[in-house]
């Protein structure tokens, strides 16, 4: 899996108790799986006593947990894992974006700062084709949403469709018609949006547009003991000819200053060597600046979540191996040893980790 959360149409609807516990992020091996939870099970002479277990039960298989993107408070376009009841279709990608409607199902499930981002009264149809595109089709509610809101209304409902390994691309229809451009500012749409589009962009310092391209990067946004992770798209100068060597430079370079987002690497984090992929893993020899000052065997939670966020977003990369001055004795705050590829995790944004 390429994106957190980002599952088949089919495995989506596979949900139990162990997925609502989530994925950790430090796998004890390289391609961390979950064991079914082991039940201890008692003989008993009063069935009625096994009510309770099975309703919990139930309950959990009838969850699915899907990442939805939501505007927060300042207007970014954040992911955020929320635990769904399953439809009854089993139109699992269809019921994502019921649940970004304002005033619509999700709204009890919306975390508090954030909010959804599709006009209330919106519907629509959804055809996923087998090329990988989603064809959605609104109704007129979707066009009143604020002018300041279409590239977050963009942005959201291309971000939280492409989470599904089958969709790789939208296209938008109103009342049947394709969209070109967004119905209020006419921001251009193309005949499809995809990942490739960007999500909350971040211009600022470019010079030369034209000989840069763009890579997403994840932030840190912190307030009081409120912390998630912030997808931002910048730019970078094609005179970096890797795509993984650039996204480290954009991490390194950090958020503009105006942005409210919080950088995770120092500045003096530095590659040792051009990073190496084999197999959907990239490896990384970073300088000892990578880690803790006090500590020169330990990467922050914040370094390590940012750093796999942003690599595993680049097409075909599904690990990032660490090394430290060449050396794989990296640890954790926890004292988990790095010696590991570390894989993306399936659930981002839930509170824990």
């Amino acid at each position: 899996m390429s994106k957190f959360g980002k599952k088949s149409i089919t495995t989506a609807v596979i949900a139990t108790s162990v997925m609502l516990a989530g994925c950790g992020w430090l796998g004890d091996d390289e391609k961390a799986s979950i064991d079914p939870p082991v039940v201890d099970v008692t003989m008993v002479d009063d069935e009625s006593k096994l009510d309770g277990f099975d309703q919990d039960q139930t309950a959990a298989e009838s969850l699915n947990t899907q990442v939805l993107y939501l505007i927060d408070e300042n207007g970014y376009v954040v992911p955020q894992t929320l635990a769904l009841p399953l439809p009854d279709d089993l139109a699992v990608a269809k019921q994502a974006l019921e649940y970004i409607v304002q005033g619509g199902p999700g709204t009890h499930l919306i975390p508090d700062g954030f909010r959804a981002v599709l006009p209330e009264g919106t519907e629509f149809e959804l055809d996923i084709q087998d090329d990988g595109t989603a064809v959605v089709d609104f109704n007129d509610e979707f066009t009143s949403y604020h002018q300041e809101d279409e590239m977050r209304v963009l942005q959201s409902v291309t971000w939280t469709l492409t989470e599904f390994d089958s969709i790789s691309q939208v296209k938008f229809r109103i009342n049947g018609h394709d969209q070109n451009v967004m119905p209020v500012n006419q921001t251009p749409i193309g005949e499809t949006a995809s990942r490739n589009d960007g999500i909350n962009l971040d211009t600022k310092g470019i010079v030369d547009i034209t000989n840069s391209r763009p890579v997403t990067v994840y932030f840190i946004h912190q307030e009081g003991n409120s912390k998630y992770y912030v997808p931002v798209t910048k730019r970078v100068s094609n005179s970096v000819d890797n795509n993984i060597e650039a996204v480290v430079q954009a991490l390194v370079e950090g958020p503009s200053i105006t942005s409210g987002l919080l950088p995770s690497l120092n500045p003096n984090v530095a590659l040792l060597d051009l990073p190496s992929i084999e197999e959907g893993q990239v490896t990384l020899n970073f300088n000892e600046s990578i880690t803790e000052s006090f500590n020169k065997m330990m990467i922050t939670e914040d370094t390590l979540n940012s750093l796999v966020l942003s690599i595993t977003e680049q097409p075909g990369i599904e690990s990032v191996s660490i090394l430290v001055n060449g050396q794989t004795e990296a640890v954790t705050e926890d004292g988990e040893t790095l010696a590991e590829p570390v894989t993306r995790p399936e659930e981002v944004n839930t509170g824990s980790f």
